[in-house]
């Protein structure tokens, strides 16, 4: 193991080479994912563990000590699993707020007799970092677009070229400072180090998408408990994000006021006999849920249990859609949508957004990138995020031990993608220092 190992085993005898661990703090869950990789390069779970989210609302920590106890019972359940002891885990960011916006910057070089350099190209980034952002706000990260020079656009390395005036598209991400800071204070206090902050979106696409479908162009819906993510790529490079406030807690809420039961009875009728389309639901289809004490049975119709949720979902995929269209690249997603997370997997999800949307879609599943997994239920949507976080944990040793190609184009194109997480290592690095014993 390297020095900054994930784990160590719980005795001698066990052997925990190239281990990394995931840990998702979501609204409705904690996933703590142990993964290994085989000689083949795939990516075996060899232990996990899940807690109910006590302490989280909408993506963000809301109450510190009960996240920091589910924590500790999905990283206990985890170790178990393993049989090793985890120490470092990777974590993802999300919550509504993240934002991202587009701008334009440009530099005057002075040297015009030189070609562009590197230098040049991030004298051009460090600008965009000054922009200013609303308080308690930090910029993530500065994604380049497209660069022009002297008014020639559409030029993916600018480096080489000659000119006077270096202009780029960026694609900015930004986030509250308080937020990461509560996660890492949790982290801290269930007796752990973080090695690396990730955003959601990107670990979900790292486990969901092909590198075929992000150059073709894709967008990415993570249907989560109490948030919507939305990450649009194409030609490689992640071109907008989004967060929408709403989310699967957000169905089970309607359906428990629609239909006047008890919030499990609720989650329990979404999950069992829901469906996202109303007409394909026979009329003549009942439920019936315990009563309160001393109270008789209630029928709900499953008929009418779906048209709540067609009714909710159909406003989370408008949104969607509406992100889709502000980016400005709806007509050029060859590779349609790819929706994951728990909400994924409500029947008749894929022909609603689909009808809404007119774009093709398809549910994304983690295990096109597994060799195996201790249960099967790891292959499910709900897991893309924890999956995808032990999966850009591997890239990041790969990156850190050179074992990636020197192709020039292909490190452009690694760092376009993984970039947030080299500013996010900086917000790490600050936290730890600041946050007390």
């Amino acid at each position: 193991m390297t020095p900054n190992s994930s784990t160590s085993p719980m005795d001698p005898s066990t052997s925990h080479q190239d281990i990394v661990v995931g840990l998702d703090i979501g609204t409705t869950k904690i996933a703590c994912i142990v993964g290994q990789r085989n000689a083949h390069g795939k990516l075996e779970v060899i232990g996990y563990g899940k807690s109910e989210s006590i302490g989280v609302v909408r993506g963000v920590v809301a109450n510190i000590e009960q996240t920091v106890l589910s924590i500790r019972t999905a990283v206990e359940a985890a170790e178990k699993s393993a049989n090793v002891r985890i120490e470092v885990v990777n974590v993802g960011i999300a919550g509504q707020h993240i934002k991202s916006l587009q701008h334009r910057g440009q530099i005057i070089r002075t040297d015009t007799e030189d070609e562009i350099s590197r230098d040049d190209v991030q004298q051009l980034i460090d600008d965009m970092k000054k922009l200013k952002v609303l308080p308690g706000e930090e910029i993530l990260h500065v994604l380049p677009q497209e660069f022009t020079v002297d008014g020639e656009p559409g030029i993916k390395e600018p480096v080489g070229h000659t000119g006077v005036r270096l202009e780029a598209n960026f694609h900015i991400i930004t986030g509250q400072t308080s937020a990461a800071k509560n996660i890492y204070r949790c982290i801290k206090r269930a007796g752990l180090q973080v090695d690396q902050l990730i955003l959601e979106p990107i670990a979900s696409s790292s486990s969901v998408l092909s590198e075929e479908e992000k150059e073709a162009g894709v967008a990415l819906v993570d249907i989560g408990g109490g948030t919507t993510d939305i990450a649009i790529f194409q030609e490689g490079i992640i071109r907008h994000t989004a967060v929408i406030p709403f989310g699967g807690n957000a169905i089970t809420d309607d359906i428990k006021q629609g239909c006047g039961v008890l919030k499990k009875h609720a989650e329990a009728l979404k999950n069992k006999f829901g469906s996202a389309l109303e007409q394909e639901m026979a009329q003549d289809e009942i439920v019936v849920i315990p009563g309160l004490p001393g109270r008789p049975p209630k029928e709900v119709s499953r008929r009418n249990i779906a048209g709540i949720i067609q009714a909710r979902m159909a406003e989370i995929i408008e949104h969607v859609h509406y992100e889709i269209k502000n980016s400005g690249l709806e007509r050029e997603l060859i590779g349609g949508i790819v929706v994951t997370g728990g909400g994924s997997q409500l029947r008749h999800v894929r022909q609603l957004f689909e009808y809404v949307t007119t774009l093709d879609c398809r549910i994304g599943f983690p295990n096109t990138h597994l060799a195996q997994a201790p249960d099967r239920s790891l292959t499910a949507p709900t897991y893309a995020t924890g999956i995808g976080l032990v999966l850009l944990g591997f890239e990041e040793e790969k990156r850190s031990q050179g074992d990636y190609s020197s192709d020039t184009r292909h490190e452009e194109a690694q760092e376009m993608r993984t970039g947030p997480r080299k500013f996010l290592q900086k917000i790490k690095d600050f936290f730890e220092d600041e946050l007390p014993e």
